[in-house]
């Protein structure tokens, strides 16, 4: 019998976040070897009753994951550069954000819009540029994976990402959270948002295959204005496949997804099991405590 509710979470600098019914729990791994922690309330506008609409709780979901997802980071990158004695400010993460961003629109849209209109022309078709485009633009998200996770810093985030899925699992399975029992467990995960992002490239690639390529203003801002869609469509197959994972078609669909995440995943030292171990505990005994009130 697994358990009632679905936890997930996120790893960060030195650390996990842990998302559960009503609340968000950060462990991370102080530079002097302590783990601090803190829980922040879930607002119920964000699992109040639209939650429960199709497409319209993929918006919120992945809304909510990106501001506890900032709120995480900077807490754990802060943590992390206590022994600098540095803080890091509100300027800087917003340099940051926007360098990113800039990042991703040039290597993610416009480089793969480019190219595939480049190569499409040769064919005079539509239909084969669009394709070209989204399988470029694929290609490069797996490259671009492949190559940060060279980086040893990321090695690390990547493996403690090892270390929330495995917790996540001994938690679905009703498994105490000892380091031993959560070692059997699996780094990959159904619920994964790498998972997530290739499954927005795979349906992206779909849906624009409809999509015309002129005006030339309709091709770029088609990219942009149908994203929210694409991205719940994507959030409903991942949450589908997550309800489902025992299923053998669902398997069979959640394969290359599963696998993709031997890039983004490694496997934990004992040391970061337990910090996501102490995130989801301290998750869980905020919800139970929660819980409690209400009844």
């Amino acid at each position: 019998m697994g358990s009632q509710h679905t936890y997930g979470g996120q790893a960060i600098v030195e650390g996990v976040m842990i998302r559960g019914r009503t609340n968000v729990s950060v462990a991370v791994r102080r530079p002097d070897g302590s783990i601090v922690s803190r829980t922040d309330r879930i607002n119920p506008f964000w699992t109040g009753p639209f939650r429960s609409f199709p497409l319209i709780r993929g918006i919120l979901a992945l809304t909510e994951t990106f501001y506890f997802g900032m709120r995480s980071l900077i807490f754990s990158a802060n943590i992390a550069a206590e022994s600098e004695n540095e803080e890091i400010g509100k300027f800087s993460i917003l340099a940051m954000l926007t360098t990113a961003s800039i990042f991703a629109i040039v290597v993610f849209l416009l480089i793969p819009l480019y190219l595939g209109d480049l190569i499409g022309n040769h064919f005079s078709s539509d239909l084969i540029a669009n394709v070209i485009e989204g399988l470029l633009r694929l290609i490069i998200f797996l490259l671009y994976v492949f190559l940060i996770g060279l980086m040893s810093d990321v090695k690390r985030v990547f493996m403690y990402h090892g270390a929330e899925h495995m917790t996540v699992h001994a938690m679905e399975n009703e498994d105490a959270l000892t380091t031993e029992n959560i070692r059997a467990y699996p780094t990959a995960h159904p619920r994964c948002g790498t998972a997530f992002l290739l499954t927005v490239m795979v349906i992206a690639i779909i849906l624009f295959i409809f999509i015309p390529r002129e005006p030339i203003w309709w091709l770029v801002s088609s990219r942009i204005i149908l994203l929210p869609l694409i991205a719940s469509l994507s959030y409903e197959f991942i949450r589908f496949t997550g309800f489902h994972s025992s299923n053998t078609f669902v398997k069979l669909f959640s394969l290359p997804n599963l696998a993709l995440q031997s890039l983004t995943t490694r496997i934990p030292d004992d040391s970061q099991i337990e910090v996501a171990v102490k995130a989801m505990n301290t998750a869980k005994k905020a919800d139970d405590e929660n819980e409690s009130l209400k009844n």
